[in-house]
């Protein structure tokens, strides 16, 4: 009996392709078990350099309500959901309410700085790296986006592009929770 390489090459292409969906999966699914691990506990704690060269530690918004975002220059989605940002710190900023934009893209400091300047973005810039990712759950899709209470503690988390009222409720929500900057003093 005569095999054809066609069909030998068919059979181990399909192969090859259902075991690159399975470990996809496995990730995916590791990745969603740790981000809903995160959830109810105090966000990761990091320190990023700003574009302007100072520092920000998480940490030190504490007492604050914070959407933590993960976004890309590169990024469809990101360029949409910036403009609401930039509107949303404005109207609840003044509650003790911070965005802060953390860039994980390869874009060099200036391109990035270049690039919030033309979206208008009114909030901090961090230069992000891959184990501030990893200690998120991984950050496979961007934009990504974390809201944490006044407490430091993870309340909700996003994949994608989300509608503004999304993001209007869970920030409502982690400005009614934990203690307030008025009340740690």
């Amino acid at each position: 009996m005569k095999r054809n390489p066609l069909i030998l090459f068919f059979v181990a292409a399909i192969v090859v392709a259902m075991l690159s969906a399975g470990i996809r999966i496995a990730r995916n699914n590791r990745t969603n078990r740790s981000t809903h691990e995160l959830m109810g506990n105090l966000a990761p704690d990091f320190d990023l350099q700003t574009l302007d060269g100072k520092n920000l530690k998480l940490s030190g918004l504490r007492g604050k309500a914070v959407l933590l975002n993960f976004w890309a220059t590169y990024c469809g989605p990101c360029k949409i959901e910036m403009p609401w940002f930039v509107e949303l710190q404005n109207e609840y900023g003044p509650q003790g309410f911070q965005i802060v934009g953390v860039a994980m893209d390869d874009a060099t400091t200036e391109d990035i700085a270049k690039f919030a300047k033309e979206m208008g973005v009114n909030y901090p810039i961090l230069l992000g790296t891959e184990s501030v990712g990893q200690s998120y759950g991984g950050v496979n899709a961007l934009p990504t986006t974390f809201f944490v209470d006044r407490d430091g503690k993870i309340i909700a988390r996003e994949f994608g592009l989300q509608s503004r009222s999304v993001f209007v409720d869970h920030i409502k929500r982690a400005l009614s929770q934990g203690q307030s900057v008025q009340a740690q003093k």
